[in-house]
């Protein structure tokens, strides 16, 4: 279940992961959810007092894989392998699937393939007892700081692929406040622990620094600023030159590898 989108019979791309009840890591969701009904961002994605970090890691990383799920599964039809022959984030960014193991080296692939991909790969991590451990005794890997912000950020490109590509099949079909409103939590918590490297955030940094966002409220969560949405044109911000540093998989003309 999706802290958001509890109460809704929502198309999902992958079948939910859902959190089994009786254990802590339930719980743990149970009092985000009660948290989030406050409204308040912000304090939403804090720490609660006394508890483990990766277990609140987790619980959170599991939500969001879901509430990505059902704003993908709601746009599928309109994301295809004509649409959308390569997986990108505007003009200036285009992202190649590697997962190191049954994909080693990077492959150029459609938009839809790749998250295909990268939402199976992490479902598989995420159903993973070693890596994503559910039952209270069982010790996370001493690695799972860095699965953690791998997913993040692998999760990160489905809102900049929306954002870019289908912000305006969104509006149409009136679900703009739940993507806006779940992009928004889903910043604020990875800046709360630091999960994700700000190159990593560039596609969609005019929309995570605009005023807009400022407001940390759920209630009418505004859309990206008007003036980097054309009139009668999907979103994408106008006049701007990205440039990353050739790290971590960049390749001349702004495309990533499978990091």
């Amino acid at each position: 279940m999706s802290f958001f989108f509890g109460g809704r019979s929502n198309k999902t791309f992958k079948p939910k992961k859902n959190i089994a009840e009786g254990t802590h890591q339930y719980d743990l969701m149970k009092h985000a959810a009660a948290t989030l009904g406050s409204g308040n961002l912000r304090l939403a994605v804090q720490l609660p007092e006394g508890e483990d970090l990766n277990e609140w890691v987790a619980v959170n990383t599991v939500d969001f894989f879901n509430q990505i799920n059902m704003l993908y599964g709601t746009i599928t039809e309109f994301c295809t392998e004509d649409t959308c022959p390569v997986m990108s984030a505007g003009p200036k960014y285009e992202y190649h699937w590697a997962d190191g193991q049954t994909v080693k080296k990077p492959i150029k692939c459609s938009a839809p393939k790749y998250i295909d991909y990268l939402m199976t790969w992490a479902q598989d991590q995420l159903d993973d007892e070693t890596t994503f451990p559910s039952k209270i005794g069982v010790p996370f890997p001493k690695n799972f700081s860095q699965i953690a912000k791998t997913i993040l950020k692998r999760l990160f490109r489905v809102y900049a692929h929306i954002y870019h590509q289908h912000f305006h099949e969104v509006v149409k079909l009136r679900e703009e406040a739940h993507l806006n409103t779940s992009f928004k939590h889903f910043i604020f918590f990875v800046q709360e622990f630091s999960l994700i490297d700000r190159r990593e955030l560039a596609p969609l940094q005019e929309l995570i620094d605009s005023p807009h966002r400022q407001r940390t409220t759920t209630a009418g969560a505004a859309g990206p600023p008007a003036r980097l949405r054309p009139a009668g044109s999907p979103w994408r911000p106008a006049g701007t030159q990205w440039i990353l540093p050739a790290t971590d998989g960049l390749r001349s003309g702004g495309s990533y590898g499978g990091g």
